[in-house]
């Protein structure tokens, strides 16, 4: 019984966040099943939990893997979603929809570069960059050191820098401020 009520309570304190993380690697809004499945996995290995990270990174980590297992299956990801990246990165003034509408440009062409890097660079860059996660808890999502995490983040915001140069030499400019928060 102990289990289940720490399970609800992390369900209440997590939830969202395993949504949002959710959100990026299923390409989909519609991701209660997973959130729900990823607590039910939860639980069912509560014994496992050695308390070495943080509830909410390992219930990440669940997400994450449960993701992996089923890409496996379908052999595809799609990422369609850039309104956390929005919300955090751009203050749109809705009074002028040409500012507007040069944001959704511009917060295109990151989301649709940081989804063509290689996985690794992928997979930090929406960790830390989107969803702001701390190197601590990146490196416990994806298994990685803190070192690698720090490493592979800084080679992969190098690499999104030179390709958005590249894109257009003109709004560079308008790029990086997304990129150095």
């Amino acid at each position: 019984m102990e289990q289940i009520d720490q399970i609800e309570e992390w369900f209440y304190k997590y939830g969202d966040d395993v949504y949002n993380f959710l959100i990026y690697y299923t390409g989909s809004f519609d991701v209660d099943d997973y959130v729900q499945e990823v607590f039910v996995k939860a639980l069912g290995s509560f014994s496992s939990y050695e308390k070495r990270s943080s509830p909410k990174t390992w219930l990440l980590s669940i997400a994450r893997n449960l993701v992996i297992d089923k890409t496996r299956r379908k052999r595809r990801i799609r990422f369609q979603s850039i309104d956390l990246l929005s919300n955090r990165y751009i203050p749109i003034d809705k009074s002028n929809p040409e500012n507007s509408l040069l944001s959704d440009e511009i917060l295109n062409d990151i989301y649709n570069l940081i989804l063509a890097l290689k996985k690794p660079y992928m997979e930090v860059l929406v960790s830390r960059l989107i969803l702001e996660f701390s190197v601590e808890e990146t490196a416990s999502i994806l298994n990685w050191s803190h070192n690698k995490v720090s490493l592979t983040y800084h080679r992969a915001l190098k690499v999104l820098q030179k390709q958005l140069k590249s894109i257009n030499e003109g709004e560079e400019q308008d790029y990086e401020r997304f990129l150095h928060k």
